[in-house]
């Protein structure tokens, strides 16, 4: 028979090996939540796109269980524009509908910085990307009140679950489409196209396989 020391060391080893698994499941786990962000390749940033380094940011909580990194590229000029790939690593991977959300509320949170949508414009659809992706987007136009005078604006939202590498990404993108600065009213989708992939500055035609939401690498 076990004296009652036996039976004490027996849980203080019983407490020890569950301690251990614990550790090296969760070791297993944060190993697989390793987050590599989605990107552009830098040979498709022409016509005076580029990464700005200085808007790098990231960040992560639940003991690096679920983490983000955002990536953002701008061009200058008479009709600037800034297109943001943020990529999301969740013990989870989110849902579609709560990938939608997350980026209505960014959409939102840019009005703090001037940027505001016309609801009524909004539309939204489906289509695939170069990387096999089907994504869902939604679209609309607005103003940059940040802007002296007021400047109009074309703004994309669009997102996809990639479960080869178990991330979620959310991609958006403003571009200003007047020059009301110079006087010029005349809307010029050049920015907005190279962001959206589309000829026509819209994601209802031909597919440019040089456009930047459609040439990201999420795996």
């Amino acid at each position: 028979m076990f004296g009652k020391g036996d039976a004490g060391e027996n849980l203080v080893y019983l407490v020890v090996a569950v301690f251990v698994i614990l550790i090296v499941v969760y070791a297993v786990v944060f190993s697989g939540r390793e987050l590599t962000p989605a990107y552009v390749p830098d040979d498709f940033l022409d016509d005076g796109w580029s990464e700005n380094l200085l808007e790098r940011d990231s960040g992560s909580s639940f003991f690096g269980l679920e983490s983000w990194y955002s990536i953002v590229y701008k061009v200058d000029g008479l009709h600037p524009a800034s297109f943001t790939i943020s990529s999301y690593k969740t013990l989870f991977m989110m849902n579609e509908d709560d990938l939608c959300d997350k980026t209505t509320e960014a959409i939102v949170e840019a009005s703090r910085h001037g940027i505001l949508v016309d609801n009524s414009s909004e539309l939204s659809g489906e289509r695939f990307l170069k990387n096999g992706h089907k994504t869902m987007y939604i679209l609309y136009d607005g103003n940059d009140t940040s802007k002296d005078p007021v400047e109009c604006i074309k703004v994309i939202g669009e997102v996809w679950n990639c479960g080869v590498s178990g991330k979620s990404i959310i991609c958006i993108g403003i571009a200003q489409v007047t020059d009301n600065l110079h006087n010029n009213t005349a809307v010029n989708t050049t920015s907005w196209s190279k962001i959206v992939g589309d000829e026509n500055g819209e994601i209802n035609g031909f597919i440019d396989e040089y456009g930047l939401i459609y040439k990201v690498i999420c795996h």
